[in-house]
């Protein structure tokens, strides 16, 4: 079983580095792709709005360095929801899932991973619900005419925290090719009524990329942890997971999600996350293969 193709979250990448330096340091610690963030900063926002200059020569860095840039998380919807009571923030909502079609591309990325929440800081109700699936819908139409594929993540939210939850949503949108699912094997983790094989079985034939991190499960009046989990301390059992995705012959991306982009020690906790899930990998493979040999 070959080693698994990871890539690196923005985020956990120094901030302060030029887009020069985070490609050469993703290079230099061995990882095949980047994850860019845009995020509910008006920083990470304006983002959406780069000139032409400024696309072109973002995409020739990624050339240059031979890391690809194939997928944008697009966690702004938090700010500006598809499915938010209020009219103008739908409408920007809109607006900025437009211009992140039209960004995706420009700069040659096939997917663009939605945060799977109908609101976030607003109250949800079945007219929130009906609102998501609306504009997700007009969404899917810009998608096609720029083959962008828009994947809904896995949230820490109750509204989207499974792939079961995700199924239901792709069956009332119709069989629309550019909607699929991206998995965080962190959050599925995090909601005991989750069984994270059997939700990765249920959901292979939409999953196009799956996010890694590790976090700490919900529990009675605990709301859980989903993010800066250092790996290894949380809830996720990643050598099953792995185990299981092997079995089902998953051969796409993963993705290490980490905040780390301030932190002074960045270099040290990313050589240690690409170790860590590297070793669960060839354990869960040991464990498969051997497991394989018996039969």
């Amino acid at each position: 079983m070959k080693q698994p193709i990871l890539g690196i979250y923005e985020k956990a990448l120094p901030k302060y580095f030029s887009w020069q330096d985070k490609f050469a340091l993703a290079k230099e610690l061995g990882f095949e792709f980047m994850e860019l963030s845009i995020d509910e900063s008006d920083e990470r926002l304006a983002r959406l709005d780069w000139s032409r200059k400024e696309r072109e020569e973002f995409r020739r860095f990624s050339v240059e360095s031979g890391i690809r840039v194939s997928s944008i998380c697009l966690s702004g919807h938090r700010r500006f929801p598809l499915g938010s009571n209020k009219q103008e923030t739908r409408e920007a909502g809109l607006v900025m899932m437009k211009k992140a079609i039209d960004l995706a591309a420009d700069l040659g990325v096939r997917v663009i991973q939605l945060a799977g929440y109908d609101v976030y800081y607003e109250e949800k109700s079945v007219l929130t619900r009906a609102y998501f699936i609306e504009n997700l819908r007009l969404a899917l139409d810009w998608a096609a005419e720029k083959q962008v594929v828009l994947a809904i993540e896995i949230m820490d939210d109750p509204f989207i925290n499974s792939i079961t939850k995700y199924l239901r949503i792709k069956a009332e949108l119709g069989s629309s090719p550019w909607l699929k699912v991206y998995p965080d094997i962190g959050n599925l983790s995090a909601w005991p009524e989750n069984d994270v094989g059997f939700e990765l079985a249920e959901g292979m034939a939409e999953t196009v990329a799956i996010h890694l991190k590790d976090t700490l499960q919900v529990d009675g009046l605990f709301p859980g942890k989903f993010k800066e989990v250092p790996f290894g301390t949380g809830c996720v059992d990643f050598a099953g997971a792995f185990k299981s995705l092997q079995m089902l012959h998953y051969a796409g991306p993963f993705l290490i999600e980490m905040w780390s982009e301030s932190s002074p020690d960045y270099y040290e906790e990313l050589v240690a996350a690409k170790r860590f899930i590297e070793g669960k990998w060839k354990e869960a493979t040991a464990t498969w293969m051997k497991s394989e040999s018996l039969n």
